[in-house]
């Protein structure tokens, strides 16, 4: 996400870095090149004029700050600006009320809401410790109550059946007389969804939400589609009390126009990313994380938040015991790093959350194939548990055979080693320190003001 425009800013911004004072003709000349990246990244022009315009006011009227260069103030004013556009603060999911809290999913057909409804849920179980009840209020789509039964048991969430023959009015009200009859924390309603807002859709959300009172009304829109999400926000904004936006599809979205328009058009929050397919891929939407993203700066506090929730503690504090006392790190624990780093989502995932990315050429990017984890796991799936205690063991002989076990070739065995080989010497400089312990060290250091000097 963000991939086209965080490669267009970070080289506008180069320019004004090293600038030994602001003045009206420096930052035109850099605010039309953000104007271009922002209107090429199909931000809303609302949203960019508003943008420039605080940026270029802020810039001449000296609002920086003592302890930084002119240039290091200017994009700290980009920062914080970008800030301000997305809602300048995390907004949580408010389930303050009486049990079960109602949730209703409002959106177009084809926006992934069916699937949010399942990611939600799963996150509502592990980060709140929640008990949820799904149903389908979708009488028109013939696959999507069974598709939310499917997802329901993959999330473990409480599935309420319903039938297309069913009124959506009469589903919603059974299904909430469920969950509270099993005294469930959570209900969430997926609604029906349209090729395109129309009159019958409206007035049929609209009674649902009159009749169930949804502490949160949440609207599910495409990222793909730019500041057309932005747009479609407002139609249903106008029509529903809408708590709160869930972008989707953020992952398959290099522009990143969305994000940047949905708070500053519809006035609503966006609460949660769409990262990917898996019922996992749920992110909280962090605005001042995103900017970072944006401007290149990565975000380590998500990706120290991803690992703590995917890691498995157990092996993590294992193998840092197993390191300190100086034991050798063998095949059988590369394995396990390679297994964490595919729950993560693969280092494709990652990269836009490490820091410096926006400096690294969009066609080295595009080289990342997380499929070589894959075939990294098949092949050592291809030894013996002798070869991955010790390997030392394998010889040229053996590679042709673990070569031969994965569907692969000597070549790629040996570049395998050689990633293996040069992870058993970066492990062994870990040797003082317990990595989970570091990683939570580095998330508590991490204040919440940015350090402008080294970008």
């Amino acid at each position: 996400m963000f991939d086209n425009l965080t490669e267009r800013l970070t080289q506008s911004l180069k320019k004004i870095r090293g600038q030994g004072r602001l003045t009206e003709a420096n930052i035109q000349d850099t605010l039309r090149e953000v104007r271009m990246a922002l209107l090429e990244a199909d931000v809303a022009l609302p949203v960019v004029k508003d943008f420039i315009e605080q940026v270029k006011d802020r810039a001449l009227g000296q609002d920086v700050q003592s302890s930084l260069s002119p240039g290091q103030s200017f994009i700290k004013i980009v920062n914080e600006e970008l800030i301000r556009v997305m809602g300048n603060a995390h907004e949580k999911l408010n389930l303050a009320t009486q049990p079960p809290a109602v949730i209703l999913m409002a959106g177009l057909q084809g926006a992934g809401k069916t699937t949010s409804v399942a990611k939600l849920a799963k996150w509502l179980k592990e980060n709140e410790r929640k008990s949820v009840v799904v149903v389908s209020a979708d009488v028109y789509r013939p696959a999507a109550i069974e598709q939310l039964k499917t997802l329901a048991a993959e999330v473990g969430a409480d599935f309420f059946p319903s039938d297309p023959s069913e009124k959506p009015i009469d589903i919603a009200r059974n299904a909430l007389e469920h969950a509270r009859k099993r005294y469930k924390d959570v209900l969430i309603i997926d609604t029906a969804g349209r090729l395109g807002v129309d009159e019958a859709m409206m007035a049929e959300i609209q009674q649902l939400h009159r009749e169930m009172k949804p502490i949160e009304t949440l609207f599910v829109v495409d990222a793909m589609t730019g500041q057309d999400a932005a747009n479609t926000a407002k139609a249903f904004g106008d029509a529903l009390p809408l708590t709160g936006v869930i972008l989707t599809k953020t992952d398959g979205d290099a522009r990143g126009g969305a994000a940047l328009s949905v708070r500053h058009i519809t006035g609503t929050p966006i609460k949660f990313l769409g990262v990917g397919e898996k019922t996992a891929a749920l992110e909280r939407f962090h605005p001042d994380r995103i900017a970072s993203r944006i401007l290149g700066m990565g975000d380590m506090l998500s990706l120290i938040e991803e690992a703590e929730r995917t890691i498995d503690k157990t092996k993590a504090e294992k193998l840092a015991k197993k390191i300190q006392k100086g034991k050798a790190f063998n095949l059988v624990d590369y394995y396990d790093q390679l297994q964490q780093l595919k729950n993560m989502g693969g280092l494709s995932a990652m990269m836009d959350k490490l820091p410096g990315m926006g400096n690294v050429p969009q066609n080295i990017k595009e080289k990342v194939n997380d499929n070589e984890w894959q075939r990294q796991i098949v092949m050592i799936d291809s030894m013996t548990r002798k070869e991955r205690l010790d390997p030392d063991l394998i010889n040229t002989s053996r590679k042709e055979r673990i070569a031969r076990g994965a569907g692969s070739n000597l070549q790629e065995v040996n570049k395998m080693l050689k990633q293996f080989d040069q992870m058993q010497k970066m492990m062994k400089k870990l040797k003082g320190g317990n990595l989970m312990n570091m990683m939570r060290g580095a998330k508590g250091n991490m204040g919440r003001n940015m350090n402008f000097r080294g970008m």
